[in-house]
């Protein structure tokens, strides 16, 4: 299975990619919400994972592009230090399926990250 980061800080995506690479999953990385919609144009992601403060284009932005233009069914998880309730409604509004606030713990990120997972096969 293939999950898209899109995470601006390096250490958290090296951290992130190398733990789900670990699971068996195959992991692509971006900075920034304009790439991260590069990719999913040519390679559509069975989960995706973004933090929601990056440049050119917003993890909020990004998940309405996502949910409006590329797929509705691909389950989406935030990853952000942004723990704002308004904030953590909006991206639940515009489609997020799981909201995670940093510092995170890998454990919790794996279940997580297993559910999403769970939630993509039975949408295929």
């Amino acid at each position: 299975m293939k999950v898209l980061i899109s995470e601006d800080d390096r250490s958290i995506q090296k951290t992130i990619a190398s733990h789900l690479d670990s699971m068996g999953l195959e992991v692509i990385v971006t900075s920034d919400g304009r790439e991260a919609l590069k990719v999913l144009q040519e390679n559509v992601p069975d989960i995706v994972i973004t933090d929601i403060v990056m440049p050119y284009t917003s993890g909020l932005e990004l998940i309405g592009l996502i949910k409006s233009n590329i797929s509705r069914t691909i389950p989406i998880m935030v990853l952000s230090a942004i723990d704002e309730e308004d904030t953590v409604m909006i991206a639940f509004k515009l489609g997020a399926d799981d909201f995670i606030t940093k510092p995170f713990e890998l454990p919790e990120l794996t279940v997580r990250v297993n559910r999403l997972l769970q939630m993509a096969k039975a949408k295929a």
